[in-house]
């Protein structure tokens, strides 16, 4: 797994699967670019973190174009290049399926904005960057609840599914040059979902054939495996849910 000389931007990179994505990124050589929306102290941690040098972090948040638009500009002007992009950014909350009523138009729409157009608000600023590579990669971090309609509530499940889709249609036109895939875990025991306890995951783990909690360095080896294994696989989904599909 040589990335040496490459570059890597991993959004939402101070959160638990994006550190863990950014450490094995940079063990393989990559020189990393830590986005973040709120958290600049823990995104300074994770660069401290690394193995490594020249590694940095910038400020993406998902809901400003513009100021992602500014960090394509930034990484482009002080790196030259960017080789991997890992959108791992999202947000959601707990909301029982069941409370219809309580997945509200303004929890809906900050929920598809931040899932669904900043991750391609994202890809569309550093598509360019990334052409020029000829042998880019983008992976956006998904959730088994895309396919299985389970998840913090509904409509994080639809916007999964939404991100899933957009990638078959990215895989299309950004090809040759980048290569767009999916990484999509079960539950994983992280803060990611406010509310959520590790009893939770827990109970979700032991409906699987596996029947144990999917860790965040595990999903960054299917990133991993994504960026440098599959060198001719391009808008395909890899679950890393414990066997949850088939179970």
């Amino acid at each position: 797994m040589d990335l040496q000389n490459k570059v890597a931007v991993v959004t939402g990179g101070s959160g638990a699967i994006g550190a863990a994505t950014a450490m094995r990124l940079a063990q393989a050589g990559a020189q990393l670019v830590i986005g973040y929306n709120s958290k600049p102290d823990q995104a300074a941690k994770v660069v401290a973190s690394l193995p490594g040098a020249g590694h940095r972090a910038i400020r993406i948040p998902m809901l400003e174009t513009p100021l992602i638009r500014e960090a394509a500009s930034v990484v482009e002007r002080d790196h030259g290049r960017c080789d991997v992009l890992v959108n791992s950014a999202g947000f959601t909350r707990m909301i029982p399926h069941t409370d219809l009523e309580a997945l509200d138009d303004d929890l809906i729409d900050a929920i598809f904005a931040a899932n669904v157009r900043g991750p391609f608000a994202t890809i569309r600023a550093f598509a360019p960057l990334m052409k020029r590579s000829a042998d880019a990669v983008i992976v956006n971090i998904s959730s088994i609840a895309a396919i299985t309609g389970t998840g913090s509530n509904i409509a994080y499940g639809g916007s999964k599914a939404a991100l899933d889709t957009m990638a078959l249609s990215l895989a299309r036109v950004l090809g040759p040059e980048i290569r767009v895939m999916t990484v999509s875990p079960a539950a994983v025991d992280t803060a990611f979902v406010p509310g959520r306890t590790t009893a939770m995951v827990e109970r979700v783990a032991a409906t699987t054939p596996l029947k144990r909690v999917v860790q965040a360095d595990e999903v960054a080896q299917a990133v991993m495996a994504a960026v440098v294994n599959l060198t001719s696989t391009t808008g395909w989904v890899i679950p890393v849910d414990g066997g949850k599909l088939v179970g």
